[in-house]
């Protein structure tokens, strides 16, 4: 992201991001809060299934930041997906979230970030048509197609938890 980028505000990085990507998205301010799974979901009219949770994790061997877009009905289970997938997770400072990705909890997207982050997703949100996402507000959100998301984030797709 360039230096003049980093000066947006959130819903404006997350605008640009979308643009960059090719995604087509409308950002919906809210009148009610965004912030939870569920309020999101009520909100939007949809299924918690279908809101997409922005979680940041420390990555213990990188001591990177690694984004898991989970859906809003599961838990990241981090011992199965260090079991499963070797990707050991630990959580974020809340402070380092800020700082790194330009939102603050409760208001992290998927794209506007402003570092590049690996990007994993959890298979079950695929199974929607579509699926809600934070646009770096806890009163914002936007819809968009799963697959295009996983696509133009260059996601991997991942089992978040364990069956």
């Amino acid at each position: 992201m360039s230096e003049d980028s980093k000066k947006l505000s959130s819903l404006e990085r997350v605008e640009l991001a979308a643009r960059d990507l090719g995604l087509d998205i409308v950002i919906k301010r809210m009148e009610q809060s965004t912030r939870t799974a569920e309020e999101a979901a009520n909100a939007a009219g949809c299924a918690v299934g279908q809101i997409v949770k922005s979680l940041v994790f420390v990555n213990a061997e990188t001591h990177g930041l690694t984004l898991l877009l989970v859906s809003g009905a599961h838990n990241a289970d981090t011992a199965y997906i260090a079991t499963t997938y070797g990707l050991r997770l630990k959580r974020a400072d809340i402070d380092r979230v800020r700082d790194e990705t330009g939102f603050a909890i409760g208001g992290v997207g998927p794209i506007g970030h402003r570092v590049k982050l690996p990007v994993f997703i959890d298979e079950s949100l695929l199974s929607y048509d579509q699926v809600w996402c934070a646009a770096g507000r806890p009163d914002s959100i936007f819809a968009c197609d799963p697959k295009t998301l996983a696509e133009k984030t260059g996601a991997q797709i991942i089992r978040v938890k364990a069956v």
